[in-house]
């Protein structure tokens, strides 16, 4: 929670540390992030927020930047998606140490709402940008089509965030509430959520009032 609240902090000791050693490390972070089904819990948004941020000051370079970011986040969906298609659905019938059903039930059921576009919504959600890919392979989504939607999201994903944090994170408000800053990312990101749970929470509760 440190590292998330703080992160443009620890990204900018790693830089003047290991300089160019840097994008390898944040490859490896929005790879696994979003290629691998265990990792949901790695920062995604306020690390790409936070990196735009320190190549608006001049210590990373934007376009190398966005294009390190933008083929993790493409490989790694694909790497989750190949995954998911040879375990297939037994993955889904009981609980892991590292991975939880109803995680995999939440990005199902999102994926089965919104189709071949969840897999672009998904990029703006934690957990659920993990488990989509995952689960798209599992549902048979033809690969092809996969691919589309997995460029596609990375492409707004990347840009948008890092575009933002290269703009706005030289402002005086923006340094002095940047772990503020970094609630907010994260509260508009699981919005979404918030939204669609609520609504299965009155319609349950609709559902209950005809039974009686």
């Amino acid at each position: 929670m440190d590292m998330l609240l703080h992160i443009d902090v620890y990204l900018r000791e790693l830089v003047d540390t290991y300089g160019l050693l840097v994008y390898a490390f944040l490859f490896l972070i929005v790879f696994c992030e979003t290629g691998l089904v265990v990792t949901p819990f790695l920062p995604g948004d306020s690390l790409l927020f936070a990196g735009g941020t320190l190549a608006g000051a001049g210590m990373l370079s934007y376009p190398g930047l966005c294009a390190v970011l933008l083929s993790a986040a493409i490989l790694g969906d694909a790497v989750n998606f190949r995954i998911g298609k040879h375990v297939g659905p037994p993955i889904f019938q009981k609980d892991y140490r590292w991975l939880k059903r109803k995680h995999l039930e939440q990005a199902h059921a999102f994926y089965e709402k919104h189709g071949g576009k969840a897999i672009v919504l998904a990029r703006f959600i934690p957990i659920i940008r993990t488990f989509a890919p995952f689960v798209a392979g599992v549902a048979g989504m033809h690969q092809g089509r996969f691919l589309m939607f997995n460029v596609t999201g990375a492409l707004i994903w990347v840009f948008s965030l890092v575009t933002a944090g290269y703009f706005l994170g030289g402002l005086t408000f923006v340094k002095e509430n940047f772990s503020l800053l970094i609630y907010l990312i994260i509260l508009v990101s699981v919005s979404p959520v918030i939204v669609e749970v609520g609504k299965q929470v009155l319609q349950s509760r609709k559902r209950g009032e005809k039974m009686q």
